[in-house]
């Protein structure tokens, strides 16, 4: 929630899902937060940079969350012709 200033004002701010778009509950003890580093063209990490991709535990549960994990990476650039839609 915000204020009129644009300030969040809320003491929790609920993650979502990087693969299915739910929210992450704060009893979702199974879920994942993963930290992807960006690097630059000699293989180093570039300071700051990173991408983030939550999964929830739904999606672990169900066995999905590797072939979650490879398709948004494979959306971002950090890996080729790993994902295929049609299996």
């Amino acid at each position: 929630m915000e204020n009129d200033k644009g300030e969040i004002v809320d003491l929790y701010v609920p993650r979502k899902c990087s693969a299915t778009g739910r929210i992450i509950k704060a009893k979702d003890h199974s879920s994942v937060q993963i930290s992807v580093a960006k690097v630059d063209e000699n293989g180093r990490a570039i300071a700051g940079e990173n991408q983030i991709y939550a999964l929830c535990g739904f999606v672990r549960a169900q066995g999905e969350a590797d072939d979650a994990f490879n398709r948004l990476a494979q959306r971002d650039g950090f890996l080729k012709n790993v994902w295929n839609p049609v299996r």
